[in-house]
């Protein structure tokens, strides 16, 4: 496993902990996350932490890595993530993009897919897919 999908994983494990004080030391000290779906950037690791602590819950949150794909170049590598988010009420999936440099995450572009209803005029090419399958993190493959 390399150092970035190390520091990826460990990440998570901190979400999954709901220790978001805990994330800053992984993350560089200038850090960027951007959410392009709502055109937001958060700078910092302070802000970062901050927004986390104070995001409205209903519990704990709970995070399902579904899948980790890792790779990169000599000066920085990329790890992408698929997690499940539930706080017990609200229900989500994120797509990250990470991107590790010196061993510290410097920065992350975060998507947040809202599902939808499938289209009636496919319905005879497609199945459902099991809740309990989306639930699970399950990637139907």
């Amino acid at each position: 496993m390399s150092p970035a999908e190390q520091r990826v994983r460990d990440f998570w494990q901190r979400m999954a902990r709901n220790d978001f004080a805990s994330l800053a030391p992984l993350l560089a000290e200038d850090f960027v996350l951007d959410w392009p779906q709502s055109q937001e950037r958060i700078r910092g690791a302070a802000n970062f932490v901050r927004m986390n602590a104070e995001y409205p819950a209903h519990g704990p949150w709970r995070f399902t890595l579904n899948r980790l794909v890792a790779g990169g170049g000599a000066s920085a590598e990329e790890v992408v993530t698929d997690v499940s988010i539930t706080d017990g009420v609200q229900r989500a999936r994120a797509l990250s993009f990470f991107t590790v440099h010196g061993g510290r995450i410097a920065r992350m572009v975060e998507f947040w897919p809202e599902p939808y209803a499938a289209p009636a005029n496919r319905a005879h090419l497609v199945e459902p897919i099991p809740v309990e399958a989306l639930d699970a993190g399950a990637n139907g493959a």
